[in-house]
């Protein structure tokens, strides 16, 4: 993970944006093959994402479609939360 996002305050893995949130995703952190699957899902930088719920297997909203994703996959999604957004 880059220093950007780690230091940034406003940034946070998406497992921790509260249900019913949206953010912007601002950064990917894994391998190469995951970086690149997530893209195809619609988590993509610049993606705006709702949160719908989940603290384990976390479902989300992307480009009007639902998916679930694990914890792990969604702690290296790094979004910038969108306030007012509930």
């Amino acid at each position: 993970m880059s220093a950007s996002v780690e230091n940034n305050p406003h940034h946070l893995p998406l497992c921790q944006l509260p249900a019913g949130g949206m953010g912007r995703v601002m950064q990917l952190s894994g391998d190469t093959q995951f970086c690149q699957r997530v893209r195809e899902m619609g988590f993509g930088e610049a993606a705006l994402i709702t949160k719908v719920s989940g603290t384990q297997t976390i479902l989300c909203q992307v480009n009007g479609t639902r998916i679930a994703l694990s914890h792990g996959a969604a702690s290296k999604i790094h979004v910038e939360p969108i306030s007012g957004a509930r």
